[in-house]
């Protein structure tokens, strides 16, 4: 059974209240950064795993997406991502990311954020991913940072006085699941290098077009200074892949 901390009524009130949940995409630090590495959306077929509140989805759809699905595992985010897309031709699936059904050559872009470290065989969706992907697709997609990841306390070591000293890191070659406290206790995601995201992503198949660790704009920091110390240390990893073109076939016909 697949963790699923989003449908119990004090986690889900709680992250509704966080800034990302409230100001959709602008409110997420990481946006611009990942909006530059998603392709031309005009006549696509898009899928969004874990989905959420659907903002990723609405973008898409707003961009001339032909097809949109979203996916995720809690009832309570799809059905807040419903009442935001009325007006929208979205396809939203409650399912687990592992266990939905991932068609063969079905989809030009595959978005994900903030949802694969919850996933345990990272290498096996990656296989999924490859598969569902039309050839010349793209795959984008955040998750936490292994330095971020690294440690299931997740937060900074503080002087007496409650200054930000540094972002520890441990047990980073250790990978597996981390009970985290991120809006309740006992939070599982799991941490693996970076070396095991693009290596897993390039054992299935994929090419890796761009990898970034986005920090926190001048601007955002001077909107709000406790930005800055989002800068010590990334929070974030950003990856853009692609399924190759399927090589065409030339045939030399030869001559009498």
């Amino acid at each position: 059974m697949k963790q699923n901390k989003y449908d119990e009524a004090a986690f889900f009130n709680t992250y509704s209240r966080m800034n990302r949940s409230v100001k959709g995409l602008e409110g997420a630090g990481e946006w611009p950064v990942f909006r530059e590495l998603i392709p031309h959306l005009q006549g696509k077929n898009v899928l969004d795993l874990g989905c959420g509140f659907g903002w990723h989805c609405r973008y898409a759809a707003d961009q001339g997406a032909a097809e949109v699905t979203g996916v995720d595992i809690s009832r309570n985010m799809l059905e807040k991502a419903r009442e935001k897309s009325p007006d929208k031709e979205i396809t939203f699936v409650r399912r687990p990311l592992e266990d939905f059904e991932y068609e063969s050559d079905t989809y030009d872009v595959i978005i994900s954020s903030l949802a694969f470290h919850y996933v345990r065989d990272f290498r096996q969706l990656c296989h999924s991913l490859y598969k569902a992907l039309k050839p010349g697709g793209t795959l984008v997609f955040s998750v936490e940072h292994p330095i971020f990841t690294s440690r299931a306390e997740q937060d900074w070591f503080y002087s007496e006085d409650g200054r930000r000293l540094h972002w520890p890191v441990d047990r980073y070659q250790e990978e597996g699941e981390r009970r985290t406290n991120f809006l309740a206790e006992d939070v599982v995601k799991y941490h693996r290098t970076v070396s095991t995201y693009i290596e897993s992503l390039l054992q299935a198949g994929f090419l890796i077009r761009s990898v970034k660790e986005p920090a926190p704009s001048q601007e955002r920091i001077l909107e709000n200074s406790e930005w800055q110390d989002e800068a010590r240390r990334p929070m974030f990893l950003i990856v853009s892949a692609a399924k190759e073109q399927q090589a065409g076939i030339t045939v030399i016909q030869a001559h009498a």
